[in-house]
């Protein structure tokens, strides 16, 4: 059984596939496979492509024309719903539209006069949609899958994987991670999950043998201004970055459900979303702002392993 890698890139990052499989033929069709589904997703839900899907929603926004969706959207925006719902309002695709404000490369905090510009055009509840059509009511108004397609292609390019038969695969999108393991012998994959102040260090190691893997956090980007960090994890009521956890990472049954349980926890105060995490079900690591770990993933020797580089991460033999 040999072990098959492929590297590309796509949905603004760094995309990685690996699997094993006797048959050369059948792994160079599931390369194939996998990165045109993974980019079939992107073109679909991409806000930076005038011909995607999104794009087609916005540009309707306040127009009174809805735009046709498919099944595989509806579902989509069906869990984002959910989402809303279990976090409060927190979790929100109309919340994107605060990037008109918040730019984090420019070492400059947002006047508060702009944020509440924007805000009266943030509300999930103003979405008018069923499982054929979709409406935003006011111009202006837009939504932002990145949320949820990232952690939903891991899903789908593991679930093709599988079904062309391959038995144990890892699929990783920028950190978004999806399992394959069919068969009972399959071995598991060991990966890190990234430091938040030190990207290039693992905080610690896990195992995975089914399931996803899905980690966020507010150190990709942030502004600091006069000692004081602002992470982009934006408040959608306030206009204004959260502060919270650091860092989540959850592991669930699928990717899908790991990403949005991981953002909903960076979505809540520190301490709000430590207890909420404890009584979430799943296995979770979360980092403090004191940088210090917490869940059933944070273990002491998983932790001992911020030693080693993110680098070093690789399956099991």
């Amino acid at each position: 059984m040999a072990g098959f890698e492929h590297c590309f890139k796509a949905m603004g990052g760094p995309c990685r596939l690996r699997f094993d499989c006797a048959d050369e033929a059948l792994a160079q069709r599931a390369l194939e496979a996998v990165e045109a589904e993974v980019l079939r997703l992107e073109h679909k839900y991409s806000r930076y492509r005038a011909d995607s899907l999104t794009s087609q929603i916005n540009r309707a926004a306040g127009t009174g024309a809805a735009v046709a969706i498919d099944q595989e959207t509806a579902a989509l925006l069906g869990f984002a719903e959910t989402l809303w719902e279990q976090s409060g309002g927190m979790f929100d695709l109309t919340a994107g539209i605060l990037r008109r404000a918040w730019d984090f490369k420019s070492g400059q905090l947002p006047t508060q006069t702009r944020i509440d510009e924007l805000l009266p055009l943030i509300g999930w509840q103003r979405v008018q949609w069923d499982q054929h059509s979709i409406h935003l009511p006011l111009r202006g108004m837009e939504i932002d899958f990145g949320g949820c397609v990232k952690e939903y292609a891991s899903d789908s390019a593991a679930t093709l994987l599988a079904g062309l038969g391959i038995e144990r695969a890892l699929v990783d999108l920028a950190g978004d991670m999806a399992v394959v393991a069919e068969g009972a012998a399959a071995r598991p994959w060991t990966v890190g999950i990234r430091h938040p102040s030190q990207p290039e260090q693992a905080i610690s190691w896990v195992q995975l043998t089914r399931g996803g893997l899905a980690s966020s956090g507010d150190y990709a980007r942030c502004l600091l201004i006069e000692g004081r960090r602002y992470g982009h994890i934006l408040n959608p009521a306030s206009g204004w970055p959260v502060q919270g956890l650091s860092a989540v990472s959850v592991l669930a049954p699928q990717c899908l459900v790991a990403g949005g349980s991981a953002t909903i926890a960076l979505l809540k105060p520190e301490a709000e979303a430590l207890q909420w995490l404890g009584e979430l079900g799943l296995p979770w690591l979360a980092v403090d702002s004191q940088l210090v770990c917490h869940g059933s993933l944070a273990d002491t020797s998983a932790n001992m392993s911020a030693r080693h580089s993110i680098s070093q991460e690789g399956n099991t033999e």
